[in-house]
């Protein structure tokens, strides 16, 4: 079967009657070249100049509007971010409350606000300790919302035992818990650690990579460091 685009003189006939549709017309390497002269002619024309055809000076003024468009951009983005971390930058200290303030200060915190409340006692060791820290990471991470409480002035008869004890809240819901000093570590217990704590329960955006808790092993070669030159010392002194 013949191709309605062969030249034969049949489907001339049949493209004259309208029976064929017309044939289709090659693009040729000269039409393409023609295409892309019309083109630059278009552009020419119309004042836009080509890159290729700019001086060293032309080009440097457009490099440095670029660069400036670029500055632009950047201290644009900049200032948002600014103006954004200082609308979450609200808190930096450690706040007292009371039971009646719970609800307000906790449940009503606001939309995308961490709340770290910690119950403690006078008298208590670590409690003091861990008003400390936090006192220092309130004013390290002033987006997230600190309270204390003395224990059973917010929980009537809440258990000593249970001290210190850490709550943690996102927009009213507890999303983490450290009950007692074995969860917090005891009175050994640093900043950096409890910040750690605090930075994978979620409340505070630490850099920390990793648990600065000392290692059980590291500890263990400095008590034997230790006795080592402890041990030298003696003989020294027996010579």
């Amino acid at each position: 079967m013949q191709s309605q685009n062969e030249d034969t003189e049949w489907n001339d006939i049949l493209r004259s009657k309208g029976i064929l549709p017309p044939k289709e017309k090659e693009i040729k390497e000269e039409d393409i070249v023609n295409m892309l002269e019309t083109t630059i002619e278009s552009k020419q024309a119309s004042g836009q100049k080509q890159v290729q055809e700019m001086s060293l000076d032309e080009l440097d003024e457009l490099e440095d509007e670029e660069d400036e468009r670029v500055l632009q951009e950047y201290r644009r983005r900049r200032m948002d971010e600014m103006r954004a971390a200082a609308g979450r930058a609200r808190y930096g200290e450690v706040a007292d409350i009371r039971a009646e303030d719970y609800v307000e200060q906790v449940n009503k915190a606001g939309e995308g606000v961490w709340v770290v409340l910690h119950l403690y006692k006078q008298g208590i060791p670590q409690c003091t300790l861990i008003n400390q820290h936090l006192s220092t990471l309130a004013g390290k991470f002033p987006a997230t919302k600190f309270l204390r409480s003395v224990s059973t002035t917010c929980i009537p008869n809440y258990p000593d035992k249970n001290l210190p004890t850490i709550f943690v809240y996102l927009e009213g819901e507890m999303r983490q818990q450290f009950i007692g000093p074995h969860q917090l570590r005891g009175t050994s217990l640093s900043c950096e650690e409890l910040e750690w704590m605090l930075g994978q329960a979620g409340a505070v955006q630490t850099q920390l990579e990793e648990d600065p808790r000392p290692k059980v092993r590291d500890v263990l070669f400095s008590r034997l460091n230790a006795g080592k030159d402890d041990l030298s010392e003696d003989n020294d002194w027996r010579l």
